[in-house]
């Protein structure tokens, strides 16, 4: 939608000659000009008033990893990738950035049935996965009317089979949405900010230090006290670390 809006405002100030003062538009020129710097102004325009989405997230991004600013080019990238999860140029541009890094983090990858399951529901958006459910409602309700009126046998057996098949993707995509929905709760991640963040064994300043983290690293949060939060890595150590060390997602 808001990409719509976007060319509809540009295609109008093209055509009618209009002064049409769009920040998105003016970032997106900025930065094919190679001012940086000016175009992050103007996206960042568009987030403080409550508009997003993955385009938006995604030029950030790139504006960001243009000025060598490692942990804002990774966050963006990571937003982006979180509303539109299937986006192959998003990833590819994360990869870039994540290369940046100093931390070497092993990712341990899951594996077995929550895998299976998780790779499958996390192709979109858990209130995708629900307008999918809709959509195979009307279908059920269609093959409904259609065994119900229907007068010839093998028409009826048809129908009633279809029924049952819809009934099953019904429910799958139910399942997915809550999966993804509940996935979408508890897995909460942010990326260090600071240039140095120190991953403790306890929840204080003078815990003995268990690795030196360094900005851009993706940490996933665990539980909170205080200004503190525990967080795992990729490669599944646990440690704690301050809240201004870091940014949610």
């Amino acid at each position: 939608m808001n990409r719509l809006f976007y060319l509809f405002l540009f295609v109008t100030a093209s055509v009618f000659g209009t002064d049409i003062s769009n920040p998105f538009i003016d970032g997106n020129v900025q930065y094919n000009n190679g001012k940086y710097e000016a175009a992050i102004t103007s996206y960042e325009s568009v987030l403080a008033k409550g508009q997003h989405s993955a385009e938006l997230y995604f030029n950030l991004g790139n504006c960001y990893y243009k000025l060598h600013k490692v942990a804002p080019a990774i966050y963006n990238y990571e937003k982006a990738l979180q509303l539109n999860p299937t986006d192959q140029e998003i990833q590819t541009n994360l990869n870039f950035a994540q290369k940046m890094t100093i931390d070497n983090i092993k990712i341990i990858p899951k594996v077995g049935f929550d895998k299976l399951i998780s790779d499958f529901t996390s192709c979109f958006l858990y209130d995708t996965w629900a307008w999918i459910a809709v959509v195979f409602g009307f279908v059920f309700f269609s093959f409904f009317l259609g065994y119900y009126f229907s007068s010839i046998a093998f028409k009826k057996r048809l129908f009633f089979t279809g029924m049952f098949v819809v009934l099953l993707f019904i429910l799958i995509s139910v399942f997915s949405a809550l999966f993804e929905n509940q996935r979408k709760i508890n897995e909460k991640s942010a990326i260090i900010f600071s240039e140095t963040a120190s991953l403790k064994g306890e929840p204080k300043a003078s815990s003995t230090e268990t690795i030196l983290l360094h900005e851009g690293t993706k940490v996933y949060i665990l539980e909170s006290i205080a200004n503190w939060k525990k967080v795992q890595l990729t490669d599944e150590t646990l440690g704690w670390i301050s809240d201004e060390s870091i940014k949610e997602l």
